[in-house]
């Protein structure tokens, strides 16, 4: 089939494992994704899967993107991705994919978008302690020097400053599979996920065997 689906984040919750301890848990909607197309290289050897996810209204959609849907023989989609296929197995424009892509799966890497938190300063971005709250200081929550005068003579590139936090690609690996639900197409993983509810992510199998547990 393929390594990774599209879903979307239900949000938290919590679980009690066979020992009594509580479990944070985030719910993914996992799929159903359409396959859209097959690409393929110049051997005819298949190196990417298109899967679209979350239906759309036609008349939202563009008329380029309308005839692509119908070349695959399925319904408007909001989110398309390129993913990997995995091992010889037979797929076709128009076939759906579930979270039973997952069946044996105990870690998983999803990515997602973080919460856009606009302009923050240091202290909220970088978690710098900050200067004295009293005694006349007026530096409470400035970051303080920046560089040197002469040498070099210029702020060094990474300075950790104020600006835009947040809204950025944001991938946790090797998160636990808790459980799946097939007929809901439910993912339970242990810990948190980025994005906030309703927010789209990408579900793949994780690449290393060995992980946080």
């Amino acid at each position: 089939m393929v390594k990774a689906v599209l879903g979307k984040k239900i949000g938290m919750t919590q679980l009690f494992d066979e020992a009594g301890n509580l479990v944070p848990v985030t719910v993914l909607k996992v799929g159903p994704c359409s396959v859209v197309q097959l690409k393929t290289d110049s051997t005819g050897a298949c190196r990417a899967v298109q899967i679209g996810f979350d239906e759309r209204k036609k008349k939202n959609t563009p008329a380029p993107l309308l005839g692509h849907f119908a070349k695959a023989g399925v319904a408007p989609l909001k989110v398309l991705r390129d993913v990997e296929p995995d091992g010889n197995a037979e797929l076709k424009p128009g076939q759906t994919i579930g979270v039973d892509v997952f069946e044996g799966t105990s870690l998983v890497d999803v990515s997602s978008k973080s919460k856009g938190r606009g302009f923050a300063g240091v202290i909220k971005r970088h978690h710098f302690a900050g200067g004295p709250a009293t005694h006349g200081s007026k530096t409470h929550r400035r970051p303080g020097s920046i560089g040197s005068s002469t040498s070099p003579g210029r702020v060094v590139k990474g300075k950790r400053m104020p600006g835009h936090m947040g809204n950025a690609q944001v991938t946790i690996r090797n998160l636990r599979v808790i459980k799946l639900d097939r007929d809901r197409n439910l993912m339970l993983v242990k810990g948190a996920v980025p994005g906030s509810q309703g927010s789209y992510v990408l579900v793949r199998k994780a690449k290393t065997p060995h992980g946080r547990q």
